[in-house]
């Protein structure tokens, strides 16, 4: 019996981890894997084209099929729809995502404040005067992805910004209602500072209000949302 789609892409995965393939290195040729793996080329084709989409293998075109590194942005699309079709049913789904983003960054916090250096701060600094200047979300973003750059848990910190950018996607389509740009780079600066002062408990705890004052912007779309939709 023919392998289903699912099968002979999970069959071409296992043979990529079987055969110890890293990133960057050449698959076998399609003649190949279709002999190997017992598959026509056409059924060989879509599942490398599949695999593709998720960035397992990278495609180049006059050259062949490769190993990828499967970055977690290829899964932002099934995320993001997922996201928005919870958040039509109940806009309080949003609050989800924003607690799992918490979570993540609570955990890392500490190790970040350890090992804050001059240059990370400066270059925090440089984005909170951003913030402060009207560059959101944009400052927002960088800020935190510079914050978590030098952690060694790289799953960790391709998580926080998958969250971050699914969350501000669905957050602009809920119609998000301004918000003031003083405040947030205020929240921020308070990160800064404990950071400057390698206090992680400090830390911690700033970050957490940064993230309360995060659910409650979320309450304020959620209670917008819900007026509209009642009009």
């Amino acid at each position: 019996m023919a392998a289903s789609g699912r099968q002979l892409e999970a069959r071409i995965v296992d043979l990529i981890l079987e055969r110890r393939l890293t990133a960057g290195e050449p698959l076998p040729a399609e003649p190949v894997l279709s002999k190997t793996l017992g598959a026509s080329r056409n059924s060989i084709r879509e599942a490398v084209r599949a695999l593709h989409t998720l960035g397992i293998v990278e495609l180049r075109h006059g050259y062949g099929t490769f190993v990828g590194r499967a970055p977690l942005t290829a899964v932002t699309p099934g995320l993001l729809f997922r996201t928005r079709l919870a958040v039509r049913e109940d806009p309080r789904a949003l609050a989800d995502l924003v607690e799992v983003r918490e979570l993540l960054e609570l955990g890392l916090i500490e190790q970040v404040a350890e090992h804050a250096d001059d240059q990370l701060l400066r270059s925090l600094d440089e984005e909170v005067a951003a913030m402060r200047a009207g560059d959101l979300p944009g400052a927002d973003r960088r800020f935190h992805e510079k914050l978590y750059a030098r952690i060694t848990n790289e799953l960790a910190t391709q998580l926080i910004a998958l969250f971050w950018d699914v969350y501000h996607q669905v957050a602009a389509e809920l119609e998000a209602p301004p918000v003031d740009s003083g405040q947030v780079a205020d929240s921020h600066r308070r990160i800064v500072d404990a950071l400057r002062a390698h206090d992680a408990a400090q830390a911690r705890r700033v970050l957490r209000y940064h993230f309360e004052d995060l659910h409650e912007r979320v309450d304020r779309m959620v209670e917008a949302a819900r007026a509209r939709s009642s009009a």
